[in-house]
């Protein structure tokens, strides 16, 4: 099953409309993303907690490790460098944190809030090689622009 990203998008504006509270949006929005794709094994957010380090917000799947800090792995490096993270092959990714031996590749996209500060962010897992595409990164950056407010 893979994602229907349109209504996928319809579905979670309408479930957080008029919320403001992050660790609320960050739920909802890791809830229905996990459910919506099956290539999706552990999906979650990783929030800002203190200067340069990340620590484990909601999420969906197995266990998660607790914290981040941004000098490492694929989310440190997102949140490092502010820019998508599209890993097929995590075994090849220099310095990847294994916080679950089943994945495989990974996608992680830096979340902004309407201020334009960096607040977390959002970490899907796959146990498949290879799993995501540009357009699955695109869709999912747009959902979370609409969700936590930035342009």
């Amino acid at each position: 099953m893979r994602a229907d990203y349109e209504t996928l998008a319809k579905t979670i504006a309408s479930l957080t409309e008029g919320e403001t509270d992050e660790v609320a949006l960050m739920a909802t929005v890791v809830c229905e993303v996990h459910h919506a794709d099956s290539r999706f094994d552990w999906t979650g957010f990783y929030r800002v907690a203190a200067p340069e380090l990340l620590k484990i917000g909601p999420y969906q799947g197995g266990h998660g490790c607790l914290q981040i800090p941004f000098s490492r792995g694929v989310c440190g490096a997102a949140a490092r460098s502010g820019e998508v993270q599209l890993v097929p092959d995590v075994d090849a990714f220099p310095g990847h944190i294994a916080c679950a031996s089943s994945t495989r590749s990974e996608l992680v996209l830096p979340v902004w809030n309407g201020a334009g500060e960096l607040i977390g962010v959002f970490d899907i897992d796959s146990d498949q090689p290879d799993a995501f595409t540009q357009e699955d990164a695109d869709q999912l950056a747009a959902i979370l622009r609409q969700v936590f407010g930035r342009s």
